[in-house]
């Protein structure tokens, strides 16, 4: 396969990456959908986190990818190390139960834009370690942003309807999953 759709194990990996990421949109939008935000907020919040899981890893793969000419394997250690400290932090937040307050609210084309990008400041981490072995930019960001936005609407959707039962899971799960990730680069 040629053009912008990488072969099938790279394929599938951005594809879980993806996912994972969207994991935390996932469990941010859960804790702010139990504020009963309309549709339309939703709607608003989504687009943005999907916008930021497009552009952060475009910057991140990019440093990725400088980085990765100038240090070569040194870099993929590098990138494996990081994966392996966000995927960390994720599930320790989960685990401590580090979610938006009930009283936090979105105030603004600012607020929402704040906002978006701390949700995807993942999104950059892992952007740097794509950049190191990832040659499809726009299939990778495309399904990252895909990924971020499906993930947030779904969250705040759910989070409107359910309460408040499995909020740090998704985060947790998709912390896992970029742990494994950064320990398969490392071993």
């Amino acid at each position: 396969m040629g053009g912008w759709l990488p072969e099938g194990g790279q394929a599938l990996t951005v594809l879980v990456m993806a996912a994972a990421l969207g994991m935390d949109a996932f469990s941010l939008g859960f804790g702010l959908g139990l504020k009963g935000l309309p549709a339309v907020r939703i709607v608003q919040i989504s687009a943005a986190i999907a916008l930021f899981h497009v552009i952060m890893p475009i910057f991140g793969m990019s440093a990725g990818q400088f980085v990765s000419a100038v240090l070569g394997d040194v870099a993929m250690a590098f990138g494996g190390g990081l994966l392996v400290l966000l995927g960390s932090h994720m599930i320790i937040g989960a685990v401590r139960g580090d979610a938006p307050p009930a009283s936090f609210e979105i105030r603004g084309l600012a607020g929402l834009l704040f906002f978006a990008f701390s949700v995807s400041i993942d999104a950059f981490s892992v952007g740097i370690t794509l950049g190191l072995f990832v040659r499809h930019l726009l299939f990778t960001v495309l399904m990252f942003g895909f990924a971020g936005g499906l993930m947030s609407v779904l969250g705040l959707a759910a989070g409107r309807r359910v309460g408040r039962y499995a909020g740090g899971y998704g985060e947790a799960l998709g912390g896992a999953i970029l742990l494994a990730f950064g320990l398969n680069i490392l071993f």
